[in-house]
């Protein structure tokens, strides 16, 4: 794959030449991080370029996007590859860098990608959206190797650290001031476990999680000072608190879920851990501040200070939806779970929601959690699976929204995403035929196993 980066790299500098660049990046940690890495590599270059951030890749907007040719470069990073139909004939090409599961016949002549599955060896070659962005910048120059800290951080925003590909060894291997040690997965591992252990999401802890005396009767039990941080603690204290973690999660009886390499980045001249790193960028984001997201990926000082505050507000956000979300109705069937929030859970955090859901103990693995959260005239779907195996939720919402579609052909429902994480946006006064088809498609996937 590398030999292809090259090519594009070349291909692309010829064809921006005396030209702006747009770039058009997701809003998740891995999409900001490539944005900010591209946005670095074209200043080093002197080449003028904006940026816009977007939650999904609507008709609408690439309708709007595409309207810059021929005074622009298109450059998707994060996304695209679903939507390469509005592609195919263009006058001018578009450049996609993204790791998104992609139907190859569909990639045309107009469309300049690199997408680890159009390699012959995608498992070899998975990478994320920031790691692609950073092999296509060290190919422009060496001098870009300085910017693997956001690759490594777009890495774990997307949780790509449990089984590194060779291809993202690499990126790991190249990083700068990156220290991994193997621990319990709780985060962040700099901080006081008194606050690591009230606000883990994942893993799930029942009865700690968002829940402050919760924690301090953990670390009591355990005999460990509140005030200890993860990387501080001696092989006897880590192991009483993963005994303790496992206790408490013993309906789920699977420790590789708690176990796992802390990744300590140096960040803003300071030693973080890049979880904590990648969930405040995320949460900038999907609060809807995405200027200070790219800025703070950047290292702007001024941007550090109101990341931090945003941070505070959506780890609120997130324990209060979490209560929300564990105590209203749901609809159940076999093997799925569908979580309609309605207004009452944010549609910024409802994926977050459902995978903060995915790994506690209350479901079973493979069990498929839809959340659902109104979004102005439309609702945001987003699909999770428990655990590592199971089926394929974008082809799931790709079924469901094709028999949508049957029964509402005005629809503008698309669908984005791969294997383990999924969502879509649907119109919401058709809420009712959506869950109907949902359900439907689901039951049948259970009837065909």
């Amino acid at each position: 794959m590398l030999k292809e980066i090259d090519s594009f790299a070349k291909e692309f500098l010829e064809f921006s030449k005396n030209k702006p660049i747009r770039i058009i990046s997701h809003h998740d940690t891995d999409g900001i991080t490539s944005a900010a890495i591209l946005a670095k590599t074209f200043s080093r270059l002197d080449k003028k370029f904006s940026i816009r951030i977007i939650k999904g890749l609507q008709e609408s907007i690439i309708k709007e996007e595409l309207a810059r040719q021929p005074k622009e470069v298109i450059l998707f990073s994060d996304l695209a590859s679903s939507n390469l139909d509005h592609f195919k004939n263009l006058d001018h090409p578009v450049f996609i860098l993204d790791h998104h599961e992609i139907d190859k016949n569909k990639v045309n002549d107009k469309t300049k990608i690199i997408n680890p599955h159009l390699t012959s060896n995608p498992e070899d070659n998975t990478a994320t959206g920031a790691g692609l962005c950073y092999l296509f910048a060290k190919a422009i120059s060496p001098e870009n190797q300085d910017l693997s800290s956001l690759a490594i951080i777009g890495l774990i925003g997307d949780r790509h650290e449990t089984n590194l590909s060779k291809i993202n060894q690499q990126i790991v291997a190249t990083a700068q001031d990156l220290k991994v040690k193997k621990g319990i997965a709780i985060y962040p591992a700099t901080r006081p476990l008194r606050r690591a252990l009230e606000w883990s999401t994942q893993p799930y802890i029942p009865g700690v999680t968002g829940n402050g005396p919760g924690a301090m009767e953990l670390l009591r039990e355990t005999g460990i000072p509140n005030n200890k941080t993860l990387l501080e603690l001696n092989e006897n204290e880590m192991s009483k608190l993963i005994t303790a973690v496992m206790i408490r999660r013993a309906q789920d009886n699977k420790p590789e879920d708690i176990l796992g390499n802390l990744y300590i980045l140096k960040f803003f001249n300071t030693k973080e851990d890049v979880r904590e790193i990648s969930t405040l960028i995320n949460a900038c984001a999907r609060l809807g501040h995405t200027d200070v997201a790219i800025s703070y990926c950047l290292e702007s000082e001024k941007a550090k200070s109101q990341a931090l505050d945003i941070y505070t507000k959506y780890k609120q956000e997130l324990v209060s939806g979490l209560r929300v979300a564990e105590k209203m109705d749901k609809i159940k069937g076999k093997g799925f779970v569908i979580l309609n929030a309605k207004d009452q859970i944010k549609d910024a955090i409802v994926g977050t929601i459902c995978s903060m859901l995915s790994s506690s103990p209350t479901y079973k693995q493979g069990t498929i959690l839809i959340g659902m959260a109104y979004n102005e005239d439309k609702i945001k779907v987003s699909a999770r699976i428990v655990g590592h195996e199971g089926r394929n939720l974008k082809e799931v919402l790709e079924k469901t929204v094709t028999t949508f579609k049957g029964e509402n052909p005005q629809t503008v429902a698309e669908v984005g995403g791969h294997h383990f994480a999924a969502g879509c946006l649907v119109e919401k006064d058709k809420e009712n035929s959506f869950i109907e088809a949902l359900k439907k498609e689901l039951e049948l996937e259970i009837l065909k196993v």
